[in-house]
């Protein structure tokens, strides 16, 4: 039997060619059975998209990217359509057109030499063209049908591109690549809003890809900062062991090309003072910081870097892992840091496999893993300490630094692993910071001689004298020994939702659970399924029946209603080791740590120690690395580098959602690093778009009325000279006393002494409406009014008006800077007159304070129409409205969407239960002496949520019903306020509400409340 014809994708042969062609349908459905998958339906995709008005902004937006010379068909009836019935169908599904016509985006895959995917029916039509000859070549079919079949499937290698490309073919292209990226769609769901597209959109030739396949690929010849590789670091029992990485150097470029984080970016250790006491917050105000800042060349740069390390199932079964290690920098602050674009990742270590159970517990294979570790880490890494030295480019400017590794942000047992220490909390010394026997681990007045501190000295000592074993370390070299200003064993930070969250909070529930009987287990459960209600607050409908698998969110929940459920449940001593637990925890949590502070820290950790084990000792041995490393070495982490805010894996955790579940989802599960290092790269390449188009140069503003010219060397003296000018008014006068001091402490880091400052009359908006702030306008002065929405992250320092704070312009101002120019203006903000009474006469009540900003232009709302209050001084409305009359409106509502995005509920059913929010009112001083307060605080309960509709405006009202203190002489128990309701009821303005709070009633009581103080 012949057999010259082998199939592409098995060992089978075939005689006749109708034989291999059949075969072939089959056989690369089931080799290719899943190319992507989603959990986006098609059906839900295209119900989303029909939903869609033709004439909505929405695609009216991807209309407006087609390319100029598509036209719109005078009779569309005409055009013709081919589209495959097969819902899998991953072919051309572009609009068929004239073949004379020549659009962009054919063109763009032209250059890239695609070739259009093919039916089935063509491998017969190749078969038919050939000669006898060719047709016997199994190498010519096998090399012809790939390239059919390889515009359908995703590529397994990933290949620098050969021809490079900077942008999409078009804006219509650009928006459906970034759509399918942004929301994970699968290539079946892409289709579909291809075809739905060139179906409706009413033009002659369709301006996007042929098919998603081939728009992926389009973006994998696009330029990018991120280029990923593949290099073998192992070969062990026949198996290759990769590590797919992105060159160190590449993350760190891509991370300072982000203009959101260099314009935060920090250079020099700050040497912080709160109180006149040394303090600690960002890590650059941290001991560590100052060190190396001291042995690096003065003119030089400390560059930070922060790795996070952690294995991450892949699959609910976890029969799938990978090992991501994440890159970030240690100058960036912790508020930005801990956003996702803060961080890169940086490869997938390998993970090896041993061949059989025997091989897996020998000591053998668990020093191998270990070396490969390191192995892997120092071949990441070397690059960057090639030369003790590295320049970096930020923003146009080159800057000289010396990169250092600061922190390794980690689980106990990875924090082992970068350490070698033994892993096993049986093991002599246990504690990868220092050589504290396991027997000791709960002493609590250990002698200094007891926990020697670990170092690389004395740990290579162990090392190079072959007696590892002596300090429970692990017989390989550690490669972070050899790496400047940098000491693993105190590097390795401790994490708190590790140590606490998951660790040391899991365990004493878990104690009090066995300390209770079984009928106090039963009132526990049942408090904990009564717990009211709360924005945020996990209610455990059950019970606690088990906390194996609970995640730390869930631990934090329980936190702050722990105190109130466990209350006359046992002892006093339960009681307290909870509240002992929450005022560590709350303290854990400062941004900024005063000396005074880690002294009250260091008291509430060694209070609740002693406590935790006092109650708990005789149900365990207590035997925990974690809980000696809180009590003996968080402090001193906090001192060298900074507030624990700045390296806990809370934030961090949600990157194995981005990095590897979403993409291996996605993934047809072969080859799974290679298709997720596309994907990443993808994405990079949306967000990289996404910023140059954010950033990209806007429309000059037109300034008229150039009032003053001077350059930033002359700023001090000029600034002086004009705050005592008297034919300037007060307020420009003000306005240049504010002016040097608030461009040093904004500006110093991007301005020179020669940069140049113009100070004009007038400015018009991006609505054409003027910014004035000149001396004379038409023999007047004028300073407009303007509104500026708030950024959610920063509603919670003000007391807004719907979101929106109100100023007064006292300078407009340009800073030309080399690349571009800054547009500013120095404004003088207005507050609320009365956080009690915000509102009189339906219109905001105001009054300016002390407080100036520059403020971009472009960030501007509006101008609005601010009025004096007449006889009073510093008092002003913005706008009038009429009062209430008997035509007037009232709605009654369930909720309310509070300034800080917190619900305000008043119903009476709300998922089948009632709802009423407890509410946190701050008072006025002159209202304090009616009411014993809370520092200031009363508290009330919602009954009412109202709506009065004014002709010009709405009064947002709550009808509430008052709390009280219990006792006068006993106001607070366990920390919070002891409350009871009382008889009084008032309407106050939704916007004067402070926060929702968390009330609990005191279980197995009448009307007695606590306030829960526990809510972070």
């Amino acid at each position: 039997m012949s057999r010259n014809f082998k199939c592409t994708f098995c060992e089978n042969y075939y005689s006749t060619l109708n034989g291999l062609s059949q075969h072939l349908k089959r056989c690369k459905q089931t080799f290719y059975s899943s190319t992507e998958e989603s959990n986006e339906e098609v059906s839900e995709i295209i119900s989303d998209i029909n939903d869609m008005s033709l004439d909505s902004e929405e695609f009216q937006s991807v209309l407006e990217g087609l390319p100029s010379s598509s036209k719109t068909r005078e009779n569309p009836s005409q055009d013709l359509y081919e589209f495959e019935e097969c819902e899998e169908y991953d072919g051309d599904i572009s609009l068929i057109s004239q073949p004379n016509i020549i659009q962009d985006s054919e063109m763009f895959e032209e250059i890239l030499n695609f070739e259009e995917p093919e039916n089935p029916e063509l491998i017969e039509e190749v078969l038919q063209s050939q000669s006898n000859e060719e047709l016997r070549n199994s190498e010519f079919f096998e090399e012809r049908f790939r390239s059919i079949e390889e515009s359908e499937i995703e590529e397994p290698e990933i290949e620098e591109p050969e021809i490079e490309i900077n942008e999409f073919p078009n804006e219509a292209y650009a928006d459906l690549m970034t759509l399918v990226t942004k929301h994970n769609l699968n290539n079946k769901a892409s289709n579909a809003i291809i075809k739905f597209f060139n179906k409706h959109s009413n033009v002659s030739v369709s301006p996007l890809p042929k098919n998603i396949v081939v728009g992926r690929r389009y973006m994998d010849k696009m330029n990018s900062r991120l280029s990923y590789h593949k290099h073998s670091i192992l070969s062990h029992n026949n198996v290759e062991y990769f590590i797919h990485y992105c060159p160190i150097v590449n993350c760190i470029e891509n991370l300072l090309s982000n203009p959101e984080i260099t314009k935060h970016f920090a250079y020099d250790y700050e040497d912080l003072t709160f109180e006149g006491e040394k303090s600690y917050g960002e890590q650059f105000t941290g001991n560590w910081w100052k060190s190396v800042n001291a042995s690096i060349p003065s003119v030089a740069k400390v560059l930070s870097i922060i790795l996070y390390s952690d294995a991450t199932t892949l699959d609910t079964l976890g029969k799938s892992s990978l090992h991501p290690i994440y890159i970030s920098l240690g100058n960036i602050p912790t508020w930005r840091r801990n956003k996702e674009d803060a961080k890169q990742l940086l490869g997938y270590l390998p993970i090896i496999s041993a061949k059989d159970e025997t091989e897996k517990k020998s000591s053998e294979f668990k020093i191998l893993v270990r070396k490969t570790f390191h192995n892997s880490i120092k071949f990441l890494l070397e690059p960057l300490f090639e030369n003790a030295s590295i320049d970096l480019k930020i923003d146009g400017k080159r800057i000289w630094f010396y990169p250092r590794i600061s922190t390794v942000i980690c689980d106990w047992p990875e924090a082992c692993t970068f350490s070698l220490t033994y892993k096993s909390s049986n093991s002599n010394y246990p504690c990868h910071f220092c050589l504290v026997s396991k027997d000791n681990l709960a002493n609590t007045c250990l002698r200094k001689n007891q926990a020697v501190l670990r170092n690389k000295e004395n740990m290579k000592k162990y090392y190079d004298n072959d007696t590892t074993k002596e300090a429970s370390l692990e017989p390989v070299y550690n490669y972070f020994w050899d790496i400047p200003d940098l000491n693993i064993y105190d590097a390795t930070v401790p994490d708190r939702m590790h140590h606490l969250d998951l660790g040391l909070y899991h365990y004493q529930i878990e104690f009090t659970k066995e300390l209770l009987s079984k009928s106090s287990i039963d009132k526990f459960n049942r408090r904990i399924a009564e717990i009211p209600r709360h924005p945020g607050l996990k209610i455990f409908a059950g019970g606690l029946q088990s906390i194996a698998r609970l995640t730390a969110n869930e631990f934090r929940d329980l936190m702050k209603v722990m105190v109130f459920v466990v209350d006359n449940l046992h002892n006093k001593d339960l009681s307290e080791v909870y509240v002992k637990w929450n005022e560590m925890y709350l303290l854990s949590r400062l941004e900024t740590f005063k000396e005074s502070d880690l002294k009250i820290f260091q008291k509430a950790i060694d209070d609740w120690t002693n406590l935790f084990i006092k109650l708990f000792r005789n149900i365990s041995g207590l035997k925990f690395p974690k809980l000696h490393s809180w009590k003996y070495h968080i402090i001193d982490t906090i001192r060298k580098y900074g507030a624990i805010n700045g390296y806990t894996t809370e934030t961090y955790e949600s990157l194995h959602k981005t990095y590897v579940k979403i993409p291996y989802r996605l993934s047809n599960k072969r080859d799974v690093e290679t298709q997720i290092m596309k994907m990443i790269r993808r994405r990079a390449i949306i967000l990289q778009k996404q910023m140059e188009k954010k950033y990209k140069t806007s429309v000059p503003l037109n300034y008229t009325s150039k009032l003053f010219d001077f350059k930033f060397s002359e700023a001090s003296e000029f600034c002086e000279k004009q705050k005592n000018n008297s034919n300037l008014n007060e307020k420009m006068r003000k306005g240049f006393t504010q002016f040097f001091n608030h461009l040093k402490l904004d500006f110093s880091k991007i301005i020179s002494t020669d940069t140049q400052i113009k100070i004009f009359g007038s400015v018009t908006l991006n609505n054409s409406t003027f910014l004035r702030a000149t001396n004379k306008y038409y023999d007047n002065p004028w300073f407009s009014n303007i509104a500026v929405i708030m950024n959610t992250d920063e509603l919670s320092n003000y007391q807004s008006d719907s979101g929106t704070c109100y100023a007064q312009t006292l300078l407009v101002t340009q800073i030309v800077l080399p690349n571009k120019s800054l547009h500013l203006a120095l404004v003088q903000w207005y507050d609320f007159k009365s956080q009690n009474t915000p509102f009189v006469y339906g219109c905001p009540w105001l009054e300016l304070v002390e407080k100036y900003n520059f403020i971009e232009i472009e960030a501007i709302e509006e101008i609005v129409h601010i009025v004096p209050r007449f006889d009073k001084k510093n008092e002003y409305f913005l706008d009038f409205s009429k009062i209430i009359s008997t035509d007037t409106q009232i709605k009654i509502f369930g909720s309310v969407t509070l300034n800080n995005s917190t619900f305000l509920r008043a119903t009476n059913k709300y998922y089948d239960n009632p709802w009423f929010s407890n509410i946190a009112v701050i008072m006025n001083t002159d209202e304090l002496s009616n009411y014993q307060s809370d520092s200031g605080t009363c508290y009330a309960q919602t009954l009412l949520v109202t709506q009065i509709v004014l002709p010009n405006k709405s009064l947002h009202l709550a009808l509430v019903q008052w709390y009280d203190f219990k006792s006068q002489n006993t106001p607070f128990v366990y920390g919070c306020p002891w409350l009871e309701l009382v008889e009084k009821y008032n309407f106050i303005e939704i916007e004067a509400i402070e926060e929702i709070v968390h009330i609990v009633p005191r279980f197995d009581k009448k009307n007695e409340y606590f306030v829960n103080k526990y809510i972070f």
